[in-house]
């Protein structure tokens, strides 16, 4: 009796965290209407391979500092090593599985086409015909010189949450 009480619990349990995983992905996709409206993080072009995303650089918790923000990218004033990060949260509300790309790129005068740096793909994330949500972090050490622009783009910006702490993109020399 005692065996069936804890297994109904356990369930019960499950079945509860279930549930708020739902409610707070309901209430992100929620607050996500509000935000996208006022396009507060980046806007582009959703099928372009090589248009940079844009970024706020002024408000909310941006900071630009040792380098400057132009044309959706960074450009590196200084040569040297520099630890490069980007953030990309992904979400919806009905998976179609769909490969997600989440690309940074770097643009210089001395190649005639963008460099990818850093590449993640997702495939099979999701369950389809539910709602969902799946973080990309692409990060690693590179040596820039001056006057690079670095940049981020994404395959389906219409599946990128647009608030400031869950996508993100930056350096710092080391």
């Amino acid at each position: 009796m005692i065996l069936v009480a804890l297994v109904a619990l356990g369930l019960g349990m499950f079945q509860l965290f279930h549930l708020q995983r739902e409610l707070a992905e309901l209430r992100e996709s929620t607050s996500q209407r509000h935000v996208a409206s006022s396009l507060e993080k980046q806007i582009g072009k959703p099928n372009s391979r090589s248009m940079p995303l844009e970024w706020e650089d002024t408000y909310g918790i941006a900071l630009v500092s040792g380098v400057k923000y132009k044309k959706g990218g960074l450009v590196i004033n200084d040569t040297g090593l520099y630890f490069l990060y980007s953030k990309v949260y992904f979400r919806g509300q009905s998976c179609s599985n769909q490969p997600l790309s989440h690309k940074v790129y770097m643009r210089n005068s001395k190649y005639p086409h963008d460099l990818v740096l850093m590449e993640g793909r997702m495939m099979n994330y999701c369950t389809t015909g539910q709602m969902w949500a799946r973080s990309s972090y692409l990060g690693a050490v590179f040596n820039l010189t001056c006057a690079d622009h670095v940049y981020v783009n994404v395959s389906e910006l219409s599946l990128v949450s647009f608030e400031e702490s869950k996508t993100f993109f930056g350096l710092y020399k080391l």
